[in-house]
């Protein structure tokens, strides 16, 4: 699978599905923003980063709670257009980035990390290593780290394509080295088509 064009594959379903056509649908986002509230951060000062947050509500969400420093990554240009779109003039609170995770190179530092939707789809090594080294050089010292998995319980593809399942104890040894586990959360998630899939939810705060 060396040829396949991830950013191709995601324009691609952007393009053909709508918002609710999609498995990830969530028109509420509760277990990622109970997450990102704990521990009461600064609605000024946080950065917070959400990392394939494509057009789902989450972003919708931290614009609503006020949160002034706000960005979304995404490697799909037609899904931060719909958020832009949904968003309308609120769209200029957010700092948006069109770029593959795996080449993301920032200038700064953010205190909140949050991904529900980009690290499971890393299926080799290389990818995976170059995540943890991103993330740790990304997120300020007592920063937190939210990543959210399909579980070992969950499903083995996601849009056509093979994803990598987790269970809590993978995260953490994945990430232990600068980052202490501080929670985690099973998540039933229920998809527009009657189906339910199963999510690791883990926190992470950097040493």
């Amino acid at each position: 699978m060396s040829d396949f064009n991830r950013k191709a594959h995601w324009e691609d379903i952007y393009e053909k599905k709508k918002l609710s056509e999609v498995s990830w649908y969530q028109p509420n986002p509760a277990t990622s923003l109970e997450f990102i509230l704990s521990g009461n951060p600064s609605k000024a000062d946080t950065k917070i980063i959400d990392i394939g947050g494509g057009d789902s509500f989450l972003i919708d969400q931290l614009v609503e709670q006020h949160f002034q420093q706000v960005y979304l990554l995404d490697i799909s240009a037609r899904a931060i257009a719909r958020a832009k779109e949904r968003l309308a003039e609120q769209a200029e609170k957010v700092v948006w980035i069109e770029s593959d995770i795996i080449n993301f190179a920032p200038q700064e530092q953010f205190d909140i990390w949050h991904d529900r939707a980009a690290f499971h789809f890393l299926t080799n090594t290389e990818e995976v290593t170059r995540y943890v080294h991103l993330a740790t050089a990304s997120i300020t010292e007592n920063g937190r780290l939210i990543i959210g998995t399909f579980s070992k319980n969950g499903p083995t593809k996601c849009s056509g394509i093979d994803i990598v399942q987790y269970s809590s104890d993978e995260l953490e040894s994945l990430f232990r080295s600068n980052f202490e586990l501080t929670e985690t959360k099973t998540l039933l998630h229920k998809t527009p088509f009657d189906t339910t899939q199963e999510f690791v939810f883990c926190s992470f705060r950097k040493k």
